[in-house]
């Protein structure tokens, strides 16, 4: 361990580039955060924060360790991006008044939420981190734990800019379903044969899959509260 700690090359440069990879690629996750915790009261907004950020970057951990074995698995990616695509809608989908539901319930469901959604956001990213670490379990902790302050300082900033900026949520849900779009089109089941007859759909399907997330999403909200102002009217 002394040896790591006195040599730039093998412990600081690497953990510089952990820092930075992390930095890099928790935009995404930030936002899935932000936008799951948005509807809690300002105290479950804290928790569902600092608990689906710790839990989310302990569940990254366990990826990195076997994220080359992971993404060979073939269909594993076409499954996140359903995944995606589902959580991008029902983000958009979902009732900002939460008064009649528990606090703790919608607690859950938040941090529930940002797990499953960081789990399928981060099978590509992991790979960036464990190359960073350079095989270095130890690094690859510290420059993990280290990134945990910016991904929570992420969505703690973009939730106070979400009750400013209400489109801010459509925005995110949409970067959802260009990520689930990207995810699709590399899935090793599916990726050589998009590369030999339809190598367009690496530039179409995130863009047709940003917007099809945001016209499902308004669509079923739309009729939601269509429903619900139906039912108010009869009582």
């Amino acid at each position: 361990m002394m040896e790591l700690l006195t040599s730039p090359q093998l412990f600081w440069i690497p953990l510089a580039q952990i820092i930075g990879v992390n930095i890099v690629l928790s935009g995404d996750n930030a936002v899935v955060i932000a936008l799951a915790a948005r509807s809690l009261p300002p105290a479950q907004q804290k928790k569902a924060i600092v608990w689906g950020s710790g839990a989310a970057i302990v569940m990254r951990i366990v990826l990195t360790l076997t994220a080359v074995a992971l993404l060979t698995m073939p269909y594993l990616k076409l499954v996140g991006s359903a995944l995606l695509l589902w959580i991008g809608i029902q983000l958009i989908n979902s009732d900002d008044e939460g008064e009649n539901i528990e606090s703790s319930s919608n607690l859950v469901a938040a941090i529930k939420t940002i797990l499953i959604a960081d789990l399928v956001m981060s099978l590509d990213n992991v790979i960036a981190v464990a190359a960073a670490a350079k095989g270095s379990f130890v690094l690859l902790m510290i420059g993990l734990a280290i990134s945990i302050p910016l991904v929570i300082f992420g969505a703690t900033m973009l939730l106070r800019l979400m009750e400013r900026f209400p489109i801010i949520i459509t925005i995110g849900a949409a970067l959802l379903g260009y990520v689930s779009g990207e995810m699709a089109v590399t899935d090793p089941a599916v990726h050589h044969w998009i590369n030999d007859n339809l190598p367009l759909l690496h530039n179409i399907l995130p863009g047709s899959f940003a917007v099809l997330v945001v016209v499902v999403g308004k669509l079923l909200f739309k009729r939601k509260m269509a429903a619900t102002a139906l039912t108010e009217e009869k009582c």
